[in-house]
C-alpha cells in the first residue's frame, strides 16, 4: 500500500487547536469494560483508563492495557491513508528514545475517517515495512462516536475532545489520568508536544 498525496485535505480536515485535558473523573466511564490485569495485578494497581483489553494488530490476540500500568502512555488513532501517516515514523522514533524512561506509544488504527480499508494483517504489514513500526498497536476500531471503543470514549470524557482527524494524541500520566491532548496538526517532533512528555517522564520516574 502507498500513501497518496492527501495532505493538502488531511490540512484542511484536521483540527488545530491543541485541547488541555482537565483530570478525569476517578471513576471509569460508564461504557468502560474493565479488565483484568492480565499479569496477576490486582486491579487497584491499574488506573481505570487502562482496564481495557484489545487485540493485538498483528495476530489478534488480547492485550490487557494494565501491563503498561505506572508508564507514560501516549495514545493514537492511526490510519494508512493520510497526509499524516508518516507521522508513524516519528511515533516510533518517539517510543524508541523514551521507551527506557517509561514511555509507551499505543496505536489504534481507525477507519472513522475513511483511510484505514485494509484488514488488521495489512495494516500490520504496511506499518512493519514502510515505517518500522514497533510500537503496541491494536486492531482496527472506532475512536468516536457512539461506536468509539471503551479507551477512546474515556479519552474523550476526561479531556473533552474527541478525534477530529487520524493521528489525535492523548497523553496519560504515570497515575493513569490524562494529561492533554493535540490535535493531529502536532507533529511526533514538536518542541512543546516533547517537553510535555519528558515532564512525565521525570514525575515519578
Amino acid at each position: 500500500m502507498r500513501i497518496p498525496a492527501a495532505l493538502a485535505a488531511c490540512l484542511l480536515a484536521a483540527g488545530t487547536a491543541v485541547a488541555q485535558a482537565p483530570s478525569p473523573s476517578s471513576s471509569p466511564s460508564p461504557t468502560a469494560a474493565p479488565s483484568a490485569p492480565a499479569d496477576g495485578t490486582a486491579a487497584a494497581a491499574c488506573p481505570s483508563t487502562l482496564q481495557h483489553t484489545f487485540p493485538r494488530l498483528q495476530d489478534e490476540k488480547p492485550q490487557s492495557l494494565c501491563q503498561y500500568a505506572g508508564k507514560v502512555v501516549l495514545v493514537v488513532n492511526t490510519a494508512s491513508f493520510c497526509g499524516f501517516t508518516p507521522q508513524y515514523k516519528g511515533l516510533e522514533a518517539l517510543d524508541s528514545k523514551y521507551r527506557a524512561r517509561g514511555l509507551v506509544v499505543l496505536g489504534f488504527p481507525s477507519n472513522d475517517f475513511a483511510q484505514e480499508s485494509g484488514s488488521n494483517k495489512e495494516i500490520a504489514d504496511f506499518c512493519e515495512s514502510t515505517f518500522g513500526v514497533k510500537f503496541p498497536m491494536f486492531a482496527k476500531s472506532s475512536v468516536r462516536g457512539a461506536n468509539a471503543n471503551p479507551l477512546f470514549k474515556q479519552l474523550a470524557l476526561a479531556s473533552g475532545t474527541t478525534p477530529k482527524w487520524n493521528f489525535y494524541k492523548y497523553l496519560i500520566g504515570r497515575d493513569g489520568k490524562v494529561v492533554q491532548a493535540w490535535s493531529s496538526m502536532t507533529a511526533p517532533d514538536e518542541s512543546a508536544f516533547v517537553k510535555v512528555i519528558e515532564s512525565q517522564l521525570a514525575a515519578g520516574g
